[in-house]
């Protein structure tokens, strides 16, 4: 599929540089036209020239032929683009027979991608919503523009809490503590073995000798540790399953991974004379990064204790990633509390040299969901709410508003339209806010079949199959269709558009970009649908054209909301 826009900016790009190679042609749609580019008015502010006439040369060295049908300069020095309809058609037909296939910025890039981020022996809760969503969303889009994507789930399976897990584990006993963590009871393990570490002195000491044994490659006791991991995994991934990410047992890298090579890591840094010491503890000092009191600010790499924190294991997973996985980006879906932290750890590992300037580490951060009353989302007692029983309820609550539309569905069937509805308005509503925003979680108007919503883009799709299943007629076959109408133009222009979209959201790492694009295109058909007929065309081949565009319209929202994670279906 052509992406038009960059086809464009190309050929404008060589124009304005026939004036001036740093030019920007600052191309934005337009009301007026399709396209329009407005760089010649600040073009003309550097050379000293009037827009005008500045905008009327860079015409003279554009060329459009075959793509544009009219090229006019209007108001001060704005460049109006009409493209041309055949070209348009043209261009559609060929969507139509090779499908919506996007090519991938430049040479496919290796990225891992690190999300999701829960912990064994705790309940995956609403504050993982935004990084596992977020997250899968983007893994699949860089997957479809061609990248090789390596996903990673960087699960908090180590450190001093075990050693309270694994003796409150053998307490219980394994059969019991197992049948718990298997149906997902893991708060209250935690909870119990948090109560015996606070009230039992011998408890306490016990978990702390375990924790010793845990470090020191104890047999029985990395057994024991085994089987805490192994039942929460189980615990995740039916979340996962329910949230319908793409996360797996073998996308699981937690902080155990990285145990061995944490002393070989100060060695390094020790070796590099990066590391300071400071009250016992061992010491980075990036540059640029100063305490309130205007200190310089420390990334602790060794405890005065001798253990080891966050950061050293962060450190290692960036070495790791670069070294043995060769990344060209690495993607860190993290909420927003946690930006100077991340950031410390890569001027470190620059510091390093493990990254370099062919490598990116970027922090994909994000804000928080939020109740109505503007504070963290949480339950009646304050606590945080489980995202299992937020999935649960957003199941339920889509099927009550099933039930009120008039609707043929069996009762299977609507159990799984219900379930995609559901799931989609949780992941549409988090996904289609600007990703660094905090965002009010509201159940009436993400679950609402009008506005910006999962649901409304999941009926258009279902309208349109609606049209090829009541009157029976085949998707047609791919042609050079007829653009008479505005609404015709305007929805074609628009189908052409999901390559930029994808472009930008993979530009700025933020899903709600394609959603923007999304909405466009199912509010532009809507226009389209009401105002040309299209099964009671004035002729057979107008059907076919109109035809056409509904076929790909659905084919454009339907891969859309696939890449966002969500389900399209056919019948609602």
């Amino acid at each position: 599929m052509i992406d038009l826009r960059r086809l464009l900016e190309s050929r404008l790009f060589t124009a304005f540089a026939a004036l001036d190679p740093d030019a920007d042609p600052v191309l934005r749609p337009s009301d007026r036209a399709d396209f329009q580019a407005n760089g010649a008015l600040a073009l003309a502010k550097r050379l000293g020239r009037k827009p005008r006439e500045v905008a009327e040369e860079v015409c003279s060295h554009l060329d459009l032929e075959g793509i544009c049908s009219l090229v006019e300069v209007s108001g001060p020095g704005f460049i109006n683009l009409f493209l041309d309809p055949q070209f348009l058609a043209a261009e559609l037909a060929r969507a139509a027979t090779e499908g919506l296939g996007v090519p991938p910025e430049g040479s496919p890039l290796r990225v891992v991608v690190d999300y999701s981020h829960p912990n064994v022996a705790k309940e995956m809760h609403v504050g993982h919503l935004r990084t596992t969503i977020i997250g899968d969303a983007l893994c699949r889009i860089l997957t479809y523009c061609g990248h090789e994507v390596i996903r990673e789930n960087h699960i908090g399976d180590w450190g001093t809490p075990f050693g309270m897990l694994i003796e409150h584990l053998l307490d219980i006993g394994e059969s019991e503590a197992a049948q718990e963590l298997s149906v997902g009871d893991l708060t209250s393990f935690y909870r119990q073995a948090r109560i015996s570490f606070d009230a039992d002195e011998e408890f306490k000491e016990r978990s702390r000798r375990r924790v010793v044994l845990l470090q020191s490659g104890d047999e029985e006791t990395l057994r024991l540790w085994r089987v805490l991991v192994a039942e929460s995994v189980g615990y995740f991934n039916e979340v996962y399953r329910k949230l319908g990410v793409t996360l797996t047992d073998s996308d699981i890298v937690g902080e155990s991974f990285y145990n061995a090579d944490l002393p070989p890591l100060v060695e390094e840094l020790r070796q590099k004379r990066l590391l300071v010491e400071s009250d016992g503890a061992l010491c980075v000092f990036p540059p640029g990064f100063v305490a309130r009191d205007e200190a310089p600010l420390p990334l602790i790499v060794q405890k005065s204790d001798g253990g080891f924190g966050y950061a050293a294991t962060d450190l290692a997973a960036i070495r790791d990633r670069v070294g043995r996985l060769k990344a060209d980006l690495i993607l860190y879906v993290v909420g927003a509390p946690q930006e100077q932290h991340l950031a410390m750890c890569f001027a470190v590992a620059k510091m390093a040299g493990w990254l370099d300037d062919g490598v990116i580490a970027d922090h994909v951060a994000f804000g928080s969901v939020l109740g109505a009353d503007h504070k963290m989302l949480k339950t009646r007692a304050g606590e945080s709410i489980k995202l299992v029983s937020l999935l649960d309820e957003a199941i339920l609550r889509a099927q009550a508003a099933l039930a009120e539309r008039s609707s043929d569905l069996g009762e299977q069937e609507r159990a799984a339209v219900a379930r995609a509805i559901g799931i989609g308005a949780v992941k549409y509503a988090d996904l289609s806010t600007e990703r660094t925003r905090d965002y009010v979680f509201d159940w009436d108007r993400m679950l609402a079949f009008e506005g910006n919503t999962g649901p409304y883009l999941q009926y258009a799709h279902a309208r349109i199959c609606s049209i090829f299943r009541r009157s029976g007629a085949a998707r047609p076959a791919a042609r050079e269709a007829r653009l008479d109408t505005p609404q015709e133009r305007e929805l074609a222009v628009a189908l052409l558009g999901l390559p930029e979209a994808i472009r930008a959201t993979v530009r700025d790492r933020s899903p709600n970009r394609l959603c923007a694009y999304l909405f466009e295109v199912a509010t532009i058909f809507t226009t389209f649908y009401e105002q040309c007929p299209v099964l009671r065309a004035e002729s057979e081949e107008r059907r076919e054209d109109r035809l056409l565009l509904c076929s790909l319209t659905a084919a454009v929202l339907a891969t859309g909301l696939g890449l966002l994670g969500i389900e399209a279906p056919e019948r609602m």
